[in-house]
């Protein structure tokens, strides 16, 4: 790679770079039959709409060359990507074309007969209100008089009309999230769901959310 020798070959037949990533990836997996190498190969694959296509190459590969060392190379890069030792993980939002693109994904990973592990959800925002509080916020129960009666008597209509269109827009977006939540759910595999971190990721969020992954509180 560092002399550039596959920009050409992978420029003339597109779908080579792709058999030369998941190749690597299964040799590098290989190595632990032999005694050495990792315990667990992570691979960032391409994105949902484009990840059945990616992983099931060598497949097309095979097909099409039915005989020698590139039919056999393509043979056993799919022993291992559809055999138990891989697993398909998606990474969504709980966002409508986040899901659906997810949802099409799952539909042809299972056609192609890959592997599925489970749902991660990215970025899950937590409510600060409970469900009776959100609506009573949304219906605008005596907010007026509650900000007055906690001493804010400056525009106190003007402040709680806002305060009003805040809490409309968080109950619309929590009750979408539901909606999304309850698409994923129904395709029957796990549903993890990682936080948003308003910090940034730095190495405490990263054992935050490899905590939530594990399921540790």
């Amino acid at each position: 790679r560092k002399m550039r020798a596959l920009d050409f070959p992978t420029t003339i037949a597109p779908g080579l770079r792709d058999v030369l990533l998941t190749g690597k990836s299964v040799e590098v997996v290989r190595r632990k039959d032999k005694g050495e190498g990792y315990d667990a190969v992570v691979l960032d694959a391409p994105p949902t709409g484009r990840i059945a296509a990616f992983l099931n190459v060598n497949s097309e590969v095979s097909g099409l060359a039915r005989v020698g060392p590139i039919h056999n190379h393509a043979e056993l890069v799919m022993s291992v990507i559809a055999s138990p030792r891989t697993v398909v993980h998606l990474v969504t939002l709980l966002e409508e074309m986040p899901v659906q693109e997810t949802l099409d994904g799952i539909d042809e990973l299972r056609d192609a007969g890959l592997p599925l592990g489970a749902i991660i959800v990215n970025m899950v925002r937590r409510g600060s209100l409970d469900v009776t509080d959100l609506a009573q916020a949304s219906a605008g129960l005596a907010i007026t008089e509650q900000l007055r009666s906690a001493g804010i008597t400056r525009d106190a209509d003007a402040v709680a009309s806002l305060l009003l269109d805040e809490a409309r827009d968080l109950a619309q977006r929590l009750a979408l999230e539901d909606t999304e939540r309850t698409r994923l759910v129904g395709t029957g595999l796990p549903v993890l769901e990682l936080p948003l971190l308003r910090g940034g990721v730095d190495l405490g969020g990263l054992f935050t959310l490899a905590a939530q992954l594990r399921g540790v509180s």
